[in-house]
């Protein structure tokens, strides 16, 4: 009879810790579960991005990009991908910009424009590496290997300012020993 109850006590403390042991690996699986579906439902990747905003002269400014995502810190800034921009200005003329990345200010539509810039106004191109786009100054401030070219000039510099409402533009470089490289292309075919 001693034998027997030993022999019961040892399966009920076997299958005690059995059931123990159960609950702890369905506890785990549970906290991994959620863990998958907090970081599911907290992604803030938007798609096929589109803002639209006119300015208190008229100026229409339209950005698109293929993927936004906003930031964590600061809802109201959002990270772009493949990003095209048009600026209509009243006075009929349109600046186009292009770039692989682009942070964007949704309360003042401020955009910096990053990596293969592209920028097209009137006959003119300008390619950089970083634009700072502001309707509320009026401005793009471009850097950052800017190759500025219209039909008769190729130049080089560090910084090409505009101001989109006067179209007073500045080049300049960083270092004031350095110039601006200017090629001009002769349309006549001399040298």
């Amino acid at each position: 009879m001693i034998k027997v109850l030993i022999g019961l006590f040892i399966i009920s403390v076997i299958f005690s810790f059995y059931l123990k042991l159960a609950k702890k690996e369905e506890k785990v699986t549970l906290s991994e579960q959620s863990v998958v579906e907090d970081s599911v439902t907290t992604t803030n990747i938007i798609n096929d991005v589109n803002y639209s905003s006119k300015d208190a002269k008229g100026n229409e400014y339209i950005l698109y990009a293929s993927q936004g995502q906003v930031d964590i810190n600061n809802s109201k800034i959002i990270f772009l991908t493949n990003v095209e921009a048009n600026i209509y200005m009243v006075d009929g003329q349109t600046i186009k910009i292009k770039s692989n990345y682009g942070k964007y200010n949704i309360d003042n539509n401020d955009t910096i424009f990053s990596k293969n810039v592209f920028i097209n106004y009137r006959s003119d191109e300008i390619n950089s590496d970083y634009v700072d786009f502001s309707l509320i100054r009026n401005s793009l401030i471009i850097s950052k290997n800017v190759v500025y070219s219209n039909q008769k000039n190729t130049l080089k510099a560090d910084v090409v300012e505009i101001d989109i409402i006067s179209k007073n533009t500045k080049i300049f470089m960083h270092d004031e020993k350095k110039k601006v490289k200017i090629k001009s292309i002769n349309i006549y075919g001399d040298n």
